[in-house]
């Protein structure tokens, strides 16, 4: 018999929920300037949609590794939806509670 773990044990939890939210990333690299942007695209079923964006630029000086550039504006992209994310859920917050709201991302 397998023992569940607290993370089998929540993602059986979240597949009875049926809910199911999606983040598209999307990346675009351009060699003309040695730069990678990329974009996270949040997509709920209740029809929330929010957009984080990020960028990365290599240093003359660096060598060519396509995946940091990637890596990090994909980073930057998921940072800046969260903080987007927890803002609009500080601002539902607000609006059913009347007063302001003291989440913090």
């Amino acid at each position: 018999m397998l023992k569940m773990t607290r993370l089998d044990a929540w993602e059986v939890a979240a597949m009875t929920m049926g809910k199911q939210w999606s983040v598209d990333v999307l990346i675009d690299e351009s060699e003309e300037d040695r730069s990678t942007r990329a974009q996270a695209r949040l997509r709920t079923a209740e029809g929330l949609q929010l957009v984080g964006s990020g960028a990365a630029k290599r240093h003359p000086r660096d060598r060519e590794v396509p995946e940091i550039g990637d890596e990090l504006a994909v980073a930057r992209a998921l940072s800046e939806l969260s903080h987007k994310l927890v803002q609009a859920a500080a601002e539902n917050i607000e609006l059913v509670t009347h007063e302001r709201s003291r989440v913090r991302s």
